[in-house]
């Protein structure tokens, strides 16, 4: 297939290798040159602009987009609608909120420009082993763009999960149940690394939990292959960012009244991480201090 790919970052430029690798045609773009001329060199025809894009493109004409939610993709999405014509096709590849992606398929199909919100998970990663992706959408629609999802998934890594907002509401518990998951195994790694007296061997356990143990994942392999890079993580600092999916994943479990504690304190410990120092903590401190006479640690 030809289809036109607009953001080559660290997964966009993957995807377009991938998808060369396959045989696919790729009309690739990006507000940097630099990063279009990247794409370029490894295969791809190079656009410099949305509307050269698609005017290189044949009809029924497909732009995948990979580009940070929010105002990026709705510019993005913006004008494209007035450069495609009735029957063409976007993909939003990117991490959008599913209510967006449901608001921009309405707003499309006053067009008659069909719209497919695809969670894609992978990583950087994903150019070797492939992504997983949860498609919404129409179920015509999705059948014409699947040769592309076959080209970018493994073996049974791609799935039409429901209608527009389906496949993005899907990839946004995904990330809120990574967010759990990696909050886990940061607080097993920090109660072993606190362990002195053992002297434990933080890459040798996460390799040998890797081998039959229940709690054996790909995030372990990973684990394993950090520690394996820095035994303690001194290079790091512990500053963690979240890119929205596990706030709305928080937002929607309150919305329809479902508990979700683990979610929601894994969050709220990546909030933790950004401060020097936590004022809360310092009031705790203080009120131990005034109700018990516990000790307190001044500042130097």
């Amino acid at each position: 297939m030809k289809i036109g790919f607009v953001g080559l970052g660290k997964m966009g430029m993957n995807m377009v290798q991938r998808l060369l690798n396959d045989g696919h045609n790729i009309v690739a773009y990006a507000r940097t040159e630099s990063t279009v001329l990247k794409a370029v060199d490894i295969g791809a025809a190079g656009a410099e602009s949305l509307q050269d894009l698609v005017e290189k493109l044949p009809s029924q004409k497909i732009v995948w987009i990979m580009v940070p939610s929010g105002k990026p993709t709705e510019d993005t999405v913006a004008t494209l609608s007035k450069l495609l014509n009735e029957g063409d096709i976007i993909i939003d590849g990117g991490n959008s909120l599913y209510k967006d992606s449901i608001r921009r398929s309405e707003e499309l199909k006053s067009k008659n420009i069909s719209f497919m919100d695809v969670g894609t998970s992978g990583g950087i990663w994903g150019l070797q082993i492939g992504y997983c992706m949860m498609i919404g959408g129409k179920e015509e629609v999705f059948k014409t763009a699947e040769p592309l999802f076959k080209t970018l998934a493994p073996e049974n890594g791609y799935s039409h999960v429901g209608p527009n907002g389906a496949g993005h509401f899907v990839k946004m518990v995904h990330n809120g149940i990574e967010y759990a998951m990696l909050q886990a195994y940061a607080e097993g790694f920090e109660i072993l690394n606190a362990k002195k007296e053992f002297d434990l061997d933080l890459h040798g356990i996460s390799n040998l939990w890797n081998q039959g143990s229940v709690i054996r994942s790909w995030l372990l392999e990973l684990a394993e292959s950090a520690f394996g890079k820095d035994a303690k993580l001194d290079s790091i600092k512990g500053y963690v960012e979240d890119s929205g999916e596990g706030r709305w994943t928080v937002a929607e479990a309150i919305e329809l009244n479902v508990p979700a504690p683990t979610i929601t304190i894994s969050l709220l410990e990546r909030f933790r991480s950004r401060q020097d120092e936590s004022f809360s903590a310092k009031v705790i401190a203080a009120l131990r201090n005034e109700f018990g006479g516990h000790a307190v640690k001044s500042k130097k």
